[in-house]
């Protein structure tokens, strides 16, 4: 691998081999998502547990400081919003001229495998990589599935981070499943990163699904609305950190959860 390509990846995904995203990307196509309304806020107090923000460059540019130490990985796919007829009509909207001018370690843009517009997000995705070969910029393929609960199973999961990794992504961000996750991640041959999805019913459930994830081989989060329209957004953060880099058991993490949020 390429000098730049490897120093940016190690950018995003540390020594330990784990990794901590927080996307803030969502307005894109939800618009002002509750919490998220001034993102500059939101993030402020998240940013010493996080390793790197995914975000759009139109928030980049407006919401996060320059002088900011966190590896930004650009959201350089969009296009139709929550209230058009498809959300996986997307294109690539940024050039690679911009992203070069931002600067950022890595690029992320979603993938609709199964869907009517399968062929030209997987396109998007290989042309996105031709692109960034060139100047050793990592792509990260997020495979989305949106509402659609059963293609959130192993087989979908499994087909969609392939094809993903074969048309070269360095990194993919794919949804944790309760059975068969490790097989997931046995046949993607680049590094697993999970997706929260829909808010969790209960604190618990966020640490249990990221613990086992991690012990099944993923190597980190890109995790969002479990974070920050978490009542306690800060215990929060700080519990999956005490996870993903302290190897924290769920008992351990829900200690640190729980100290912070009664100042202890």
């Amino acid at each position: 691998m390429d000098w730049g390509m490897q120093n940016r990846l190690n950018k995003v995904i540390k020594e330990d081999g784990r990794c901590f995203f927080l996307p803030i990307d969502h307005g894109y196509f939800l618009g002002p998502t509750h919490r998220l309304e001034k993102p500059a806020e939101t993030i402020e107090p998240l940013l010493p547990y996080c390793d790197a923000l995914f975000c759009t460059r139109g928030v980049l540019r407006a919401a996060i400081d320059p002088a900011i130490d966190k590896p930004i990985i650009l959201r350089v796919s969009g296009g139709p919003s929550i209230v058009g007829e498809d959300l996986a009509n997307e294109v690539v909207t940024t050039s690679i001229d911009e992203i070069i001018r931002l600067n950022v370690a890595a690029v992320g843009l979603s993938i609709f495998v199964g869907s009517d517009y399968e062929t030209q997000t997987i396109d998007n995705l290989a042309q996105l990589v031709n692109m960034c070969e060139d100047f050793g910029i990592p792509v990260m393929a997020v495979t989305a599935v949106g509402k659609e609960t059963e293609k959130r199973e192993a087989r979908f999961l499994s087909l969609s981070c392939r094809i993903a990794a074969e048309m070269g992504a360095k990194v993919v961000k794919t949804y944790w499943c309760a059975k068969d996750f490790d097989k997931v991640v046995e046949g993607c041959p680049v590094p697993v990163v999970m997706a929260g999805g829909p808010k969790c019913e209960t604190d618990r459930e966020v640490l249990e699904f990221v613990h086992d994830g991690l012990q099944k081989g993923a190597v980190g989060i890109n995790l969002g609305r479990n974070i920050w329209q978490n009542q306690h957004p800060v215990p929060m953060a700080k519990a999956l950190h005490a996870v993903i880099h302290g190897n924290a058991t769920v008992n351990e993490a829900m200690d640190i959860f729980n100290e912070t949020v009664n100042g202890k």
